[in-house]
C-alpha cells in the first residue's frame, strides 16, 4: 500500500497541473462522494461519517456513523467542531468561469484544496467537467464555497481527511491572502477604460463581427528548433493594416495552450502589434494528456530552461527572417506577456535569475508558513536550474501573471535586472499565493521601477483571457503595460528610482477592482 504522504504528494503533484487546464475528454457524470474519513491524529485513529450527516448538529447527532457515536459521546463538542470545520469558506471563485472553456478550473481547484489535507479514492482523470462545474457554481450559490460545499461536488468514493492538518493549512492559506486584502483595503481602485474596445474581427473566426474595429489576421506556423525533437507550433497574430512594427511574445503556463491567451494577442494585434503564441511542447495540454494516461512522466525539470528557449528561438527566427511576419517589426525589442509558468519564463528573460539554494533550504520543510501550492512545481525544478539563467537583452519589459517565483528566484528583482517587471497577482489565488510569492519579492524590486498590480477577487484562473477579444478582465492593463514599455523608450530599462510606467488610471475593470501598490509596500 502507498504510504499516505506519498499518495498525496503524488495527487498533489498531477492536480497542480491539471489546475491549470482541467480534463479534455467528457464523460458520463461521476458520482459525487457520500463518505468522510476523518483523521484524529492525537487519538491515532480514524472515525467514519456520512456526508449527510454533516449538514447541522441535530444531523449528526440523529446519524449512525462513528462520528455520530463520538459526538453523542462527548455530548456534541466534537461535533461543533468538525462541523465549524467544514463549513470554512474555501477561497475559490466561480465568477467568470467561461461556459465552454477548455477544462474545469474550479473543479480542478477544488480537487486542488482537497489533495492539500486529504486523500480521494476512487478519482478519474477524465471527469464530466460541465457535470461537476455546475454541481460546483450550486454549491457556490449564495457566496464563497465551503469545504462541505466542496466535498458534497467532488467526485470519487471517499475521502480521507486528517483534521489536525486541515485546520493548519486553512490558516495558512487564510494568512497568505491578508497583506493582500489590506494593500487593497488601503488603495483606491484603478478606473476602467473610458469605453471598452470594440471587438476586432479575425480572419476565419466565426465570431467576426461588422462592428469591429481593426481586424487580425490569426495563423498558426511551425518552427524548427534545435532544442526540441519536433518543431515548435507557433499562433501568429497580425493586424491587417496599420501595424505598428512592435512585437509582442505570450507564455502560456504548465499544461495550458496559446488558445487560453489569445484574447490578450487579440486586443494588441487589433492596436496595430504582432503577437507571437508558441505552443510549449513539453508542458502543454498534450504532454498533460500524456501524464494522466500514463504514457509520459511530469515534465522534465530542463523544461525550466526548454521554455525560455522556446521564446528566445522564435525571436531569432523573426529577427533573421526564417520567420516572416505579414509586416516587419523591430525584434530587437519586444515585450514578453505570461501566466503562471508563462510568467516564471518571462521572468527569466528578462533577467531575473533562478538559484538552487532557496529550493534546497526550504522545499523539504513542511512546516514553513509561506508552503503553498506552487512550490510544488518550484521544487520539482530543482534539477533544472543551472541550466535555466536565459536573459535576453531583447525583451525589454514583461507582463507577469501569477508568476511562482519565491523559491526559484532567490536574490528576486536585482541591478543586474535587464526587462521592466509588471507582477500581477489575485487576492483570492491560492495556487500562487500573493502573499509569499508577489508582494515579497516586489518589495525588492519596485526600488528599480516594477510595479505591481492586486486584483481584488483575481484567482489563479479568472485572469486568463480564452478567446475573449476585448483581452479580458487583464487586457485594458495588459495593453497599457505594453504600449507604456515601448514608448518609454531606453529609460524602460530598470534602474534605481526609475519612474513608473503605468498610467495613474484608465487600465482598470469593473467587476474585478484592481489597484498598483507598489507604493505602499515598503521595504523588505
Amino acid at each position: 500500500m502507498i504510504p499516505a504522504h506519498l499518495r498525496s504528494r503524488r495527487l498533489l503533484v498531477a492536480l497542480f497541473g491539471a489546475a491549470l487546464l482541467g480534463p479534455l475528454i467528457p464523460t458520463a457524470p461521476a458520482l459525487a462522494l457520500e463518505e468522510v474519513v476523518i483523521e484524529l491524529p492525537l487519538l491515532k485513529t480514524q472515525l467514519t461519517v456520512k456526508l449527510r450527516e454533516l449538514k447541522s448538529a441535530e444531523a449528526l447527532r440523529q446519524g449512525n456513523s462513528d462520528l455520530a457515536e463520538l459526538d453523542r459521546a462527548s455530548n456534541g463538542a466534537v461535533g461543533r467542531q468538525v462541523i465549524e470545520l467544514l463549513q470554512q469558506p474555501v477561497p475559490l471563485s466561480v465568477k467568470q468561469v467561461a461556459d465552454g472553456s477548455v477544462g474545469s478550473p474550479l473543479v480542478e481547484q477544488a480537487m486542488l484544496v482537497l489533495s492539500s489535507i486529504g486523500f480521494v479514492e476512487g478519482r478519474s482523470a477524465d471527469l464530466s467537467g460541465r457535470t461537476l462545474t455546475e454541481a460546483l457554481r450550486q454549491a457556490a450559490s449564495d457566496g464563497e464555497p465551503t469545504l462541505l460545499s466542496l466535498l458534497k461536488a467532488i467526485p470519487g468514493q471517499r475521502f480521507t481527511l486528517d483534521l489536525g492538518r486541515t485546520r493548519q493549512l486553512f490558516n495558512r492559506m487564510l494568512r497568505q491572502r491578508q497583506q493582500a486584502e489590506s494593500l487593497l483595503a488601503v488603495t483606491p481602485a484603478v478606473s476602467p477604460p473610458l469605453s471598452p474596445p470594440l471587438a476586432p474581427a479575425v480572419s476565419a473566426a466565426a465570431t467576426a463581427s461588422p462592428m469591429a474595429g481593426r481586424s487580425v489576421n490569426r495563423r498558426i506556423v511551425t518552427l524548427p528548433v534545435p532544442h526540441r525533437p519536433d518543431p515548435l507550433e507557433i499562433t501568429l497574430l497580425e493586424p491587417a493594416s496599420g501595424a505598428n512594427g512592435r512585437l509582442v511574445l505570450i507564455s502560456h503556463g504548465l499544461w495550458d495552450s496559446p488558445a487560453a491567451f489569445e484574447g490578450w494577442g487579440i486586443l494588441l494585434a487589433s492596436r496595430g502589434y504582432s503577437v507571437a503564441l508558441p505552443r510549449h511542447p513539453g508542458s502543454d495540454s498534450s504532454q498533460q494528456e500524456a501524464v494522466l494516461a500514463g504514457q509520459s512522466p511530469p515534465p522534465d525539470p530542463k523544461e525550466l530552461a526548454r521554455r525560455p528557449k522556446d521564446l528566445i528561438a522564435v525571436l531569432d527566427a523573426i529577427g533573421n527572417g526564417r520567420l516572416r511576419l505579414a509586416r516587419q517589426v523591430d525584434a530587437g525589442r519586444v515585450v514578453v506577456l505570461g501566466h503562471s509558468w508563462g510568467a516564471t519564463t518571462a521572468l527569466q528573460l528578462a533577467g531575473l535569475q533562478p538559484s538552487k539554494q532557496t529550493l534546497l533550504q526550504r522545499c523539504s520543510d513542511l512546516d514553513d508558513p509561506d508552503r503553498n501550492l506552487s512550490w510544488t512545481l518550484q521544487c520539482s525544478w530543482l534539477r533544472g536550474v543551472r541550466y535555466a539563467g536565459l536573459a535576453d537583452p531583447r525583451v525589454v519589459a514583461v507582463g507577469a501573471v501569477s508568476p511562482p517565483m519565491s523559491l526559484l528566484f532567490a536574490r528576486g528583482f536585482s541591478s543586474e535586472q535587464g526587462g521592466r517587471v509588471l507582477l500581477v497577482s489575485g487576492n483570492r489565488d491560492w495556487v500562487v499565493p500573493p502573499d509569499p510569492e508577489a508582494i515579497a519579492p516586489m518589495r525588492w524590486g519596485r526600488a528599480i521601477g516594477n510595479q505591481l498590480v492586486l486584483v481584488q477577487g483575481g484567482d489563479h484562473f479568472n485572469l486568463r483571457p480564452q478567446g475573449a477579444a476585448d483581452g479580458g478582465v487583464l487586457g485594458p492593463l495588459l495593453f497599457a503595460w505594453t504600449e507604456a514599455a515601448f514608448a518609454a523608450g531606453p529609460a524602460v530599462r530598470p534602474a534605481a528610482g526609475a519612474s513608473p510606467l503605468l498610467p495613474a488610471q484608465g487600465w482598470g475593470n469593473g467587476d474585478l477592482p484592481m489597484a498598483d501598490v507598489t507604493g505602499r509596500l515598503g521595504n523588505p
